[in-house]
């Protein structure tokens, strides 16, 4: 892909923003060719001569024809695919091979098939580790790492798509009104969710307050403790606690949380078992309440529920990966994954 870069820069500043310019370009390009489910434009990004280069190249089809299979599973069209990104630091390895670390946030629009007017917007935040190269001035990615949102659910092949696209179109908006404590849970959320948060709020975490403990293991359990916390319907105690930057199992850890919110009383179950199992069940969820996913007979993960679609469909806000109002099984519908539905006692 090219891209015009004849304009003089006479700063560090400027160099900054003109690469941020580039990566935004190559991701939209790459965003237009996922949503066209077109392989071919998607190649002309990637070195696939090599192996780095082809691996990445492969990761991304599995991912659209993945997108695709979800959308086909509920009902949808995605309409569009932003790309944000804030570069954290760009350097020339070699002559016209340069290396960028930066945030990513992806912004997906989509509208259900019988509602093509009415939009419903989700958004995923990404840390992306890349090697791209010039050639003719054109910028190809010959490296990419990042941990990537839908990497444990590549296969919807064996879910019975039909009845339960169906049954989600059929669904009605849901009626509800949150009490002030939800409110602030919610806006607290979506206030400190890194990369995934709107610009306005910095796409970061709320790192005065709490530490980022994602490279220890994760941080979902430690935010969704978080938005509980600051909702100020939820007071600490020696079990569920976090001070000077460490925290007890059940604050941090995903199988401790979800094992303290039902034996604490603060929270019960709606439903668990695999998606085909709690869908219908799903459409009780209300914002603040929580979905847990099991793996391997682990808790590896929990979210929040903090929004609705126009369907009704929960929508969740978490960390690793940064996800804010996204449906609550994107990324997660390998039919080895068991969800837990708890409802949070506000």
């Amino acid at each position: 892909m090219q891209i015009n870069t004849s304009k003089e820069l006479s700063t560090e500043n400027k160099e900054f923003i003109q690469y941020q310019q580039i990566l935004e370009s190559l991701f939209d390009y790459r965003n237009k060719a996922i949503m066209e489910q077109n392989e071919e434009i998607l190649k002309e990004l990637y070195d696939t001569e090599h192996k780095l280069g082809l691996w990445a190249y492969e990761h991304e089809v599995k991912k659209m024809k993945y997108l695709n299979n979800w959308s086909y599973k509920q009902g949808v069209t995605f309409k569009d695919i932003k790309t944000r990104v804030k570069l954290s630091a760009f350097k020339e390895k070699e002559e016209d091979l340069y290396g960028v670390i930066c945030a990513v946030s992806t912004e997906y629009t989509y509208t259900y098939n019988n509602e093509p007017k009415v939009k419903n917007i989700s958004r995923i935040g990404t840390h992306h580790y890349l090697n791209i190269r010039t050639i003719d001035g054109n910028y190809i990615i010959t490296k990419e790492w990042y941990t990537d949102p839908f990497a444990d659910s590549l296969n919807l092949e064996n879910i019975k798509s039909d009845e339960i696209r169906e049954y989600i179109l059929n669904q009605p908006p849901a009626q509800y009104e949150l009490s002030d404590k939800v409110q602030k849970a919610v806006e607290y959320a979506h206030m400190y969710c890194g990369a995934a948060s709107d610009e306005k709020y910095g796409l970061k975490y709320n790192s005065k307050t709490y530490r980022n403990h994602n490279p220890e293991g994760g941080d979902c359990a430690n935010y969704a403790s978080q938005i509980m916390f600051e909702s100020g319907a939820f007071s600490k105690n020696r079990t569920w606690n976090y001070s000077n930057g460490s925290g007890t199992k059940a604050w941090l850890n995903a199988q401790g949380f979800k094992n303290y919110i039902l034996n604490s009383g603060r929270g019960s179950l709606l439903a668990q078992g695999s998606y085909e199992d709690v869908y219908r069940a799903a459409y009780k969820l209300r914002p603040g309440d929580v979905v847990a996913y099991e793996k391997n007979g682990r808790i590896t993960h929990v979210s929040t529920v903090t929004g609705l679609d126009s369907k009704g469909y929960p929508l969740v806000t978490c960390h690793n990966t940064d996800r804010v109002l996204v449906p609550y099984d994107l990324g997660w519908s390998n039919k080895k994954i068991r969800f837990h539905l708890l409802h949070v006692h506000y």
